[in-house]
Formats: structure tokens, C-alpha cells, sequence
């Protein structure tokens, strides 16, 4: 049975979705993947540019949505960062992805939930919401370990917040 735990972010502005990212960072390690989803202009691709500095990416980080998947080296390890929107299942499945999730770095996939099945499946799945104004709910799935223990310290960082 797999372990799954969930937690809510909530972020007033960029620099709250940004918080977020950095401490994300801060637990990755080679093999991390991220899969973000998300309306249009929700903050994946800020939040992937705040996740992207935090492991000491200096290039600059924009969404691969034409190029599919960008590489950029960070400190500690690489960054993958993916723009699946427009790809079928099947153009997905001939991009050697496994190269990416099971490799050296770090990986981020905006619109993870258009190739699911290609995921592996330990994964952090963040889906991000606009709630008014600058202000996102981020709402998180961690599936495996080290995932679900990651949404157990955001669940515990919450009620901390909220004391």
C-alpha cells in the first residue's frame, strides 16, 4: 500500500508560492519530480523560477512551452523543468522521460496530469488555484516517501501559522 498524505498552501502573493518552492527545494534531492498543475496563469511557471533559484539555477528560467523540457544546471544537482501542454500521451511517451525522473536532477512538470501515466509513481503533486488577487491556494498530494512526510511538515508548518 502506498503511503499518500495531503496539506493546503495557502499564499497571499508571489512571495508566499515562492516560500514554498524554496523549502521544496531545500528537501529535493536527486530524483525529486514535481508535478504541477493549475489553471492558465496560476503560478506554476513562478513558482518553477522561485523553485529553480533556490537550488542555484542562475540562468534565467522561463516555461518551455514550445521546447518541452529545459535543462539548466543548479549547484547540487540539475534542473528539469517540463512544459507538457502540448503534447499527446504518445509524443510524451517517445521523450525518454524516465531519463529525466529517475536521473540526476531535479524535475518540475507543468501540466503533469495531461501524461499521469507516464509519472512515476512516487511524486509531489501541487495543484495551484487562484483565491483573488495575487493570493493562490496551493493544494498538495505527496505519494510515497519521501513525499508524504514532506505534506505531513507543511500540514504541521499550517497549524503552527495558524496559532
Amino acid at each position: 500500500m502506498e503511503t499518500t498524505s495531503e496539506a493546503i498552501w495557502h499564499a497571499a502573493g508571489r512571495e508566499q508560492t515562492a516560500e514554498l518552492a524554496r523549502l521544496l527545494a531545500e528537501w529535493s534531492r536527486p530524483g525529486t519530480v514535481l508535478a504541477l498543475d493549475g489553471d492558465l496563469g496560476a503560478g506554476k511557471t513562478t513558482f518553477s523560477q522561485a523553485f529553480a533559484a533556490a537550488i542555484g539555477v542562475k540562468a534565467v528560467v522561463n516555461s518551455p512551452t514550445f521546447t518541452i523540457i529545459k535543462e539548466y544546471e543548479g549547484l547540487a544537482m540539475p534542473f528539469y523543468h517540463m512544459d507538457v501542454y502540448r503534447l499527446s500521451q504518445e509524443e510524451a511517451d517517445e521523450l525518454g522521460l524516465d531519463d529525466y525522473f529517475y536521473g540526476e536532477g531535479v524535475t518540475i512538470v507543468e501540466w503533469a496530469r495531461l501524461i499521469e501515466e507516464l509519472l512515476p509513481p512516487e511524486r509531489l503533486e501541487l495543484f495551484l488555484e487562484h483565491a483573488g488577487g495575487d493570493a493562490r491556494v496551493i493544494r498538495i498530494k505527496g505519494i510515497g516517501e519521501p513525499y508524504a512526510a514532506w505534506c505531513e511538515v507543511l500540514n504541521e508548518m499550517g497549524e503552527q501559522k495558524n496559532e
